[in-house]
């Protein structure tokens, strides 16, 4: 009879529900359901998906910002991340999945409050040291908007025409475009690299051996020697993997973010990065 009462009130389905890990998705420089259109579906099966909108370049919050003199720093919206999570999610330790910027956003939160990070991806991050290309300025600051994808994806024909569609029309928006520039000023010059040590979550590093925006060998080279960090490399790949090849990128993370789950029943293994680009998947 209780049974039937929790089933019919939806109370097991809710129980389900509680038992997922938050999973956090930071993104770079790209906005955000634009980052992980490709994903967020394919890893809500598994955890408890949440998408911070730290950069909306033409909201409210940057304009005013930027309107009182203020810089768009990695700081900034380490704050705003920490803020978003305290008062709308509250349920750490959570998982943190982040691209880019992204990268150095988590690492920056990850450092300040250890205690509230189960394991942490970085896709391609940035800030690792050295210089790193930003082709996607100078297509803002021309209104080519075919920059960014050249930029991003090892092969520009992989870029859905939505994505495409979409920074097309971001691209005439003046406020937008303001914001963007903006942002990479603050940001460009940020390194995370001596906060790596300081960083004591199980970290998975997701690069795309062809990428053009960040060293994927420097970034390899910033976390090796570190116990916490593992790192997989991904060939013919660009500077977004998880939009050029989902089907890798996708499984890998769940894998990866499952072995820290322990309430999380056992499950069938994704392949790894070698045997799916051997099987040409």
């Amino acid at each position: 009879m209780l049974q039937s009462v929790r089933s019919l009130l939806g109370l097991e389905g809710a129980e389900a529900y509680r038992r997922s890990t938050p999973l956090i998705l930071v993104n770079g420089l790209a906005e955000q359901g634009e980052s992980w259109f490709r994903s967020r579906e394919a890893w809500a099966r598994s955890f408890d998906v949440h998408m911070p909108a730290l950069l909306v370049y033409d909201g409210p919050v940057l304009q005013e910002w930027m309107r009182r003199g203020n810089a768009i720093s990695v700081d900034f919206l380490t704050d705003r991340l920490a803020s978003y999570l305290d008062n709308f999610v509250q349920t750490a330790p959570y998982h943190l999945v982040a691209s880019s910027l992204g990268g150095q956003i988590v690492i920056e939160y990850a450092a300040r409050y250890p205690e509230k990070v189960g394991r942490m991806v970085l896709i391609c991050p940035s800030g690792m040291g050295g210089v790193e290309n930003l082709p996607i300025v100078e297509g803002v600051r021309h209104h080519d908007y075919t920059a960014l994808v050249k930029s991003c994806f090892h092969d520009p024909r992989l870029a859905s025409p939505q994505i495409v569609a979409y920074y097309k029309e971001k691209f005439s928006s003046r406020a937008w475009r303001k914001a963007m520039l903006q942002t990479v000023r603050g940001t460009k010059k940020h390194s995370v690299r001596e906060k790596l040590p300081h960083v004591t979550c199980q970290t998975l590093v997701i690069c795309g051996r062809e990428d053009q925006i960040v060293d994927p060998f420097r970034v390899r080279d910033a976390v090796k020697g570190l116990p916490n960090f593992k790192v997989e490399m991904i060939p013919r790949c660009g500077h977004a993997p998880q939009l050029e090849v989902p089907q890798i990128v996708n499984p890998l993370v769940s894998r990866f973010l499952q072995e820290g789950d322990v309430t999380r029943k056992s499950k069938p293994q994704p392949k790894l990065v070698a045997e799916a680009v051997a099987a040409g998947e």
